[in-house]
């Protein structure tokens, strides 16, 4: 095996900000989901990929409540 697998340091950054970021846009804007909040990012000049906006979305619990199906009721079984 090579020495640089055994030296191996990410070159992931922290994501800190990122998150307080999402957090900000999601409290501002409450009706934008991940996918709104990661083109917004991408207009600030953050370089993130959408499957990691997602996960940290995700994280902070910001998901949006999904919208239950509303049922139709004939006039005629109203009676």
């Amino acid at each position: 095996m090579s020495r640089t697998i055994y030296r191996y340091k990410s070159k992931r950054y922290g994501q800190a900000y990122l998150r307080m970021r999402i957090k900000e846009i999601a409290g501002a804007r409450m009706r934008y989901g991940y996918r709104r909040i990661h083109i917004l990012l991408k207009r600030e000049g953050w370089k993130v990929n959408h499957k990691l906006v997602y996960r940290l979305y995700r994280e902070e619990g910001l998901m949006l409540r999904c919208k239950r199906k509303q049922r139709k009721v004939s006039a005629s079984r109203c009676r």
